[in-house]
């Protein structure tokens, strides 16, 4: 198999596996801990919106619905998984998925949290770092965690990936 191949085999099944972490401790936290989910609905408004040029938003919830909107947030859930795989097998090296080691996991899954305190949070009207939420603190929090089980999860399903695929 081509080397490009390779890559958007193991990103894909990489992102994919990393993602399904991340929601199983979003199933965990909810109803474990009863902490309200990410609405992925308000996501694809927000994506839908954002086709129209629409990139900031007072209050995400209060905007129109979109057509298909908790289909377009799911899709865009994983598809941000696998690119966030593909950017740290691009960043890292191929030889980093056919031989996962923990520490580059865990650093990149940190450091993707950059997306939703820049981007998400504040085009969705929750501000920079969840600065216009009721307790921002605890939502930084929370996405610092989630992030970094999303760079656990890079670990484990890059592990899995190299068991399936091999060296």
């Amino acid at each position: 198999m081509s080397e490009g191949v390779e890559l958007v085999l193991r990103a894909s099944l990489i992102g994919i596996g990393a993602t399904m972490v991340m929601d199983f401790w979003a199933l965990v936290l909810k109803y474990v801990f009863k902490t309200p989910s990410l609405n992925w609905g308000m996501v694809g408004r927000w994506l839908g919106h954002l086709s129209k040029g629409t990139l900031n938003h007072t209050n995400i919830s209060e905007a129109s619905p979109v057509r298909a909107e908790v289909s377009i947030g799911w899709i865009a859930h994983y598809f941000v998984g696998i690119v966030f795989a593909a950017l740290l097998i691009g960043i890292i090296g191929l030889e980093w998925a056919r031989q996962p080691t923990f520490l580059p996991a865990i650093i990149f899954g940190l450091l993707t949290v950059v997306f939703p305190f820049f981007i998400m949070q504040p085009g969705m009207g929750a501000g920079i770092a969840a600065s216009k939420t009721p307790n921002p603190a605890l939502a930084r929090k929370r996405s610092v965690i989630t992030h970094t089980v999303f760079g656990i999860g890079l670990y484990c399903s890059a592990e899995l990936t190299a068991l399936l695929i091999g060296v």
